[in-house]
């Protein structure tokens, strides 16, 4: 079996742990009044991202947190430095994260220098009473005002997150967020639902949380399905649409189960099969950057279920499905060999396609995501 698949290049995933202010909903490692650690924190990535990319080729890199953008200059030049040193792609797409309130000019034009070309601007709402009850501590007027400053230095490529099924939030709510966004021409927009997730404050106070019904945030999701369709966004992911030529590669380095690296604080790699992850503990994590070159903690090599698993469940949130071709090129068996009765299942209950090159969800499917791809463990 062939379980690895050596496309040329890799992809690289850098995390900036630092927020001003969690948001209610956020359960990804990240934390708050720890700036006194910005600088040392840069300086035990750099070292990290070197010796992590030494002898390869990045064909992408995507800068995730926490908030970027939160990090201070002095910790980003750090950063930029070694960016500049490592053997990139001559068509890379790298993309930053961004905060509409610490999205300064003085950031934009810092990114510009450092090669970024691709921008993931987290509007959620773009109604101020839901910002508030997300916990964002941004506004409307803010992002605004960043996404215009980025356009004016000529960023070409910019995501817009948006989310639906929020506390307190209307399907006209919905609907204005999306006409708004729709209306700034981004070249890319996110649409995720609300999930409460365990851990989060949103979790804590679950009980007193006003969430819309479950009919209303189907209904969110289609109108977002619909309207993007009907000016030009190809929804190629449950999640994410894109304006012809703007999918997000790196992404898709995840979906296609390609390999990438990780560097910083709770960053996970996937490489020749194997997956590691680094300590979550920013102090802990400078420590073992200094002391051994690197902070991962845990490492595991995935079995031959594993790597058929997680092919089948990060396909199957493409749009286009599971190619069948490629799922025997990889595995050296036919789909149909291993989940023949489950494909059939699903085919006959209208969730899945089979188009005769793909396995894919239905629209109905789509929404029973989870369902469906719990099917497919062996």
């Amino acid at each position: 079996m062939n379980f690895i698949n050596k496309n040329k290049g890799i992809s690289l995933y850098i995390h900036i742990p630092f927020c001003k202010k969690k948001c209610l909903y956020c359960d990804f490692p990240s934390y708050t009044n720890s700036e006194n650690l910005m600088n040392s924190y840069a300086e035990a990535l750099c070292c990290e991202i070197y010796e992590a990319v030494k002898n390869k080729k990045i064909k992408t890199i995507f800068i995730g947190g926490g908030t970027p953008t939160y990090l201070s200059l002095d910790a980003w030049e750090k950063i930029k430095n070694t960016i500049l040193k490592i053997n990139k792609d001559e068509n890379i797409e790298f993309t930053v994260e961004c905060n509409p309130d610490s999205l300064t000019m003085e950031k934009l034009l810092l990114f510009k220098s450092m090669g970024v070309n691709r921008l993931s601007i987290g509007l959620q709402s773009f109604q101020n009473k839901l910002l508030k009850e997300l916990g964002r501590i941004h506004d409307v007027k803010q992002f605004e005002e960043a996404y215009n400053n980025a356009r004016k230095l000529n960023f070409n490529n910019i995501n817009i997150d948006i989310m639906f099924g929020l506390p307190k939030q209307s399907i006209k709510d919905f609907k204005e967020t999306l006409q708004a966004v729709i209306k700034l021409k981004p070249d890319h927009i996110s649409s995720y639902g609300l999930i409460i997730e365990e851990g989060t404050a949103f979790y804590k106070n679950s009980k007193e949380l006003e969430l819309p019904q479950e009919d209303d945030e189907r209904e969110m999701y289609h109108i977002a399905i619909e309207l993007l369709k009907k000016y030009g966004y190809n929804q190629y992911e449950i999640s994410n649409f894109s304006l012809p030529g703007f999918r997000c590669r790196h992404n898709l380095t995840y979906w296609n189960l390609d390999d990438y690296i990780g560097c910083g604080a709770a960053a996970h790699s996937f490489v020749d099969g194997i997956r590691y992850n680094n300590s979550k503990d920013i102090n802990e994590y400078i420590k073992l950057i200094n002391i051994n070159g690197n902070a991962e903690i845990e490492e595991y090599k995935n079995t031959d279920k594993d790597f058929i698993e997680e092919f089948m469940f990060l396909g199957l949130r493409k749009i286009e499905g599971i190619s069948k071709i490629e799922f025997f090129q990889r595995f050296d068996m036919n789909i149909n060999d291993v989940y023949e009765k489950t494909i059939k299942k699903h085919i006959q209950n209208s969730l899945l396609i089979d188009d005769g090159n793909n396995i894919k969800l239905t629209s109905k499917g789509i929404e029973l995501s989870n369902t469906v791809m719990s099917d497919f463990i062996l």
